[in-house]
């Protein structure tokens, strides 16, 4: 079976992260507001970013890993731009050690 991670575009420029056994199914349950929640009060969302997954638990980690990331980590997942990725992700290692030096 294939599971899905998903990000969609949201009304006021918000971004929603999820997972999902079928992903046209859900994008489509979002786009109608049959999902209550975020999605419904930022309507429209479009599909901006998926990736496949051979299990449950693999796309469960990929959305709880981007629910953390700041805007511009995200903007860069969406352009597919990974050296920009992989440097946010870097500063962000390197400011969680300077702060810890200076406490």
């Amino acid at each position: 079976m294939t599971f899905w991670a998903y990000m969609l575009h949201c009304n006021a420029g918000r971004f929603y992260v999820g997972h999902t056994d079928d992903l046209e199914r859900r994008l489509a349950e979002h786009q109608s507001g049959v999902i209550r929640g975020f999605t419904s009060s930022y309507l429209p969302v479009s599909l901006v970013w998926s990736q496949e997954f051979t299990n449950r638990d693999e796309a469960l980690a990929a959305e709880r890993q981007i629910k953390g990331w700041s805007r511009a980590k995200i903007l860069a997942l969406i352009r597919g731009h990974w050296p920009e990725i992989s440097r946010l992700a870097k500063n962000k290692t390197g400011l969680r050690q300077a702060q810890a030096e200076r406490a």
